[in-house]
């Protein structure tokens, strides 16, 4: 019995084999610029400032002695680390919780049949295209403590003036006003854009079953923006807790960063100054990578608060809904039970109606 051997396959083509490298390689190829530049500007400037924060660095003279862990040390205890903490978080609260509810409101009336909304749209922006240094030198004027705006404002109605730049809590919120102007425009449309991706076909359910506003607004727009509420936040956390050019111009006439007393001065600012006037760079460096791990703290527990909500939320409404099943479950026995019921009076009025129907033909 003879055999014969199959015929081998043809080899493919030179197309071929381009196409199949192409299906194969080429997601890798489109997605390489954006890892590359990661590496570059991200990934790489962090591992090496935790380098430099190991050592004794110096600008001139490079690396110097390995240190270890004696700057994070140094940093820790040092009383001015905490204070330029403190003054961070609190004008990073002063700055977020009223930027983020302007911005919703903002948003929420953008979003209704306006005339010219293009123009109210565009002019929500215009705060953002100023620049830092610019904003920064204008609000230090009018926060001045002897010939700015608001003082005098203050004086014109009987009240004493404050002392914007000396205080802390009044320099706290100054500064935080620079943030707001600046930033509320630029998140109310980041909001606007997720409040139109709300389906319309909703709110007008909604209204149909009688919900005014406010409850359309507090059950559908907000649960609806949900995921870019949260984005918006992580945003703000990362550059409320980074801030550094306000505090550095709010008073540039002083020799000292962040205030005669640090009453302003910001985290960014002490590694700024730590870096460039005492010329301690593994110091400063250390600082840096503590605030990276600080912002990288507060972001996971704003992302897990929003989980929380979120899934509080879900159940409370998986609770509503099944209260309503019970309840139409409920109504449904209830009329089924009293059917039979109903039916026998309904036919013995039928059989007298037709009794006297046809009492009445023969008489």
């Amino acid at each position: 019995m003879s055999t014969h051997a199959a015929p081998a396959p043809p080899r493919p083509t030179l197309r071929q084999r381009l196409n199949r490298w192409d299906v194969a390689y080429s997601p890798y190829v489109y997605v390489a610029p954006f890892f590359v530049l990661f590496g570059l500007v991200g990934l790489f400037p962090l591992v090496y400032t935790f380098v430099v924060s190991l050592n004794d660095w110096d600008l001139l003279k490079g690396v110097g002695d390995w240190v270890g862990f004696q700057n994070y040390a140094a940093a820790l205890t040092d009383p001015w680390f905490w204070n330029s903490l403190f003054n961070t978080f609190s004008i990073f609260v002063l700055s977020a919780v009223p930027q983020l509810v302007a911005a919703t409101f903002i948003a929420a009336i953008l979003d209704q049949n306006l005339r010219a909304r293009t123009f109210w749209r565009l002019s929500v922006l215009l705060p953002y295209v100023v620049t830092p240094a610019a904003v920064a030198l204008i609000f230090s004027s009018i926060f001045s403590e002897q010939y700015g705006l608001v003082n005098n404002l203050l004086e014109a109605i009987g009240l004493d003036p404050v002392l914007w730049k000396t205080d802390t809590l009044p320099g706290h919120i100054a500064i935080a006003s620079m943030v707001n102007w600046r930033w509320t425009g630029y998140n109310a449309l980041i909001l606007l854009a997720a409040m139109q991706a709300v389906p319309r076909d909703v709110y007008e359910s909604a209204a149909i079953d009688g919900a005014g506003p406010f409850r359309r607004f507090f059950s559908i727009t907000l649960p609806g923006i949900r995921p870019t509420f949260v984005f918006v936040l992580i945003t703000a956390t990362i550059g409320g807790l980074q801030i550094f050019t306000e505090p550095k111009l709010f008073d540039a006439t002083r020799a000292t960063p962040g205030g005669v007393y640090h009453q302003f001065e910001t985290t960014t600012l002490y590694l700024w100054n730590m870096a460039f006037n005492q010329d301690r760079f593994g110091r400063a460096s250390a600082i840096a990578f503590i605030l990276f791990l600080v912002i990288i703290a507060i972001g996971l527990v704003n992302y897990a608060l929003s989980r929380t909500i979120a899934t509080g939320e879900a159940r409370a409404s998986r609770r509503r809904s099944a209260r309503r099943l019970a309840r139409h479950r409920a109504r449904t026995e209830a009329a089924a039970s009293t059917a039979p019921e109903a039916s026998v009076p309904s036919a013995a009025s039928t059989a007298l109606a037709s009794a006297e129907n046809s009492l009445e033909r023969s008489s």
